[in-house]
């Protein structure tokens, strides 16, 4: 009779070393795509890439440090500031989704993780190009 798991995403896709090279690979990309760039005013991209990284690892069952640093993640409200249009979405998407295909996830992991991705880059949206 086989064991039960109740592991987190987090835990099941390799926990911290996963998240860190996810989004270490996406502002890899981002770092020269001129739209994209617009939305990161800071010029040492490493901030911005910590946050992603600790909202990411909290929403899948990793550390709290996200909120314990920064509160509730609104994210919509933390991005108001910025025009993000459809073709900052799809530059975002494209970016992270090639920082997923260095992962090699289990495809059903993979696919939980890309169908999150393109739904919360969707949801941040709020201008027209």
């Amino acid at each position: 009779m086989g064991c039960v798991t109740d592991k987190s995403f987090y835990d099941r896709v390799g926990g911290a070393d996963t998240f860190h090279r996810l989004v270490h690979e996406f502002y890899k990309g981002v770092a020269d795509d001129p739209p994209l760039r617009e939305l990161y005013p800071e010029e040492d991209l490493g901030p911005a890439e910590d946050r992603l990284r600790m909202f990411l690892e909290q929403y899948w069952g990793g550390p709290k440090t996200y909120q314990e640093q920064r509160g509730h993640p609104r994210l919509r409200m933390r991005h108001f500031e910025f025009r993000v249009t459809p073709l900052q979405r799809d530059r975002w998407v494209h970016h992270m989704m090639n920082a997923c295909d260095t992962l090699g996830l289990p495809p059903e992991d993979d696919e939980v993780l890309r169908e999150y991705l393109v739904r919360a880059a969707e949801f941040m949206i709020n201008a027209d190009d």
